[in-house]
């Protein structure tokens, strides 16, 4: 994924930080830019002179948000489990995650109700982070010898969809509980 704009700055990193906090508790299109300059404590010109618009602010939220769940999956691998060790700690972790405090389900799949368009480019950036994670469960799947890594790593997808959305609507731990359940059923015996 392509960052959006590549001047760092602090303010920059103020704007991201604030807008991230705000889109993920409030939402996207029910926040105007104004409010995001005002909490940041930056001008209107700082603003553009680091996001051309509101768009691409939200694809560089989103692009962060990547970047912080990728370095989680990288810090996982960097310990060498194996296969399906790697897979409960990614069971484990996404339990954890929905049962967070101020857990409010998955930015990607909030950001993707607020854009219906399939083509409009936060959706593109939603659906390359999709892809990653698919493609990253898939290889570590096949690592283990599944007999349909790219199956099993769909259905592995749609549970963790569904429990970052029963997470946040349900009971979390339940919900924590039901998801490692299934991601047994899906990979057999001896999965987290």
């Amino acid at each position: 994924m392509a960052a959006t704009t590549t001047r760092r700055s602090a303010a920059r990193d103020r704007l991201l930080e604030t807008a991230s906090k705000i889109f993920y508790t409030q939402g996207i299109h029910s926040v105007p830019v104004d409010d995001v300059i005002v909490a940041a404590e930056v001008s209107r010109a700082t603003f553009y002179r680091h996001f051309p618009g509101k768009e691409d602010l939200v694809r560089a939220y989103l692009e962060a948000e990547h970047d912080r769940i990728r370095g989680l999956v990288a810090a996982a691998a960097e310990r060498k489990p194996e296969p399906s060790k790697m897979l409960e700690i990614l069971v484990l972790g996404i339990g954890e995650e929905i049962c967070a405090p101020g857990f409010r389900g998955c930015p990607f799949i909030n950001a993707a109700a607020e854009y219906p368009d399939p083509e409009h480019p936060v959706r593109r950036v939603v659906r390359e982070h999709r892809a990653w994670f698919r493609d990253s469960i898939a290889e570590i799947v096949g690592a283990t010898g599944h007999p349909d890594p790219g199956g099993a790593a769909r259905e592995l997808t749609l549970l963790r969809d569904g429990a970052m959305v029963g997470g946040y609507l349900e009971d979390a731990d339940e919900v924590r509980e039901s998801l490692a359940h299934a991601a047994r059923a899906v990979l057999g015996a001896g999965a987290p």
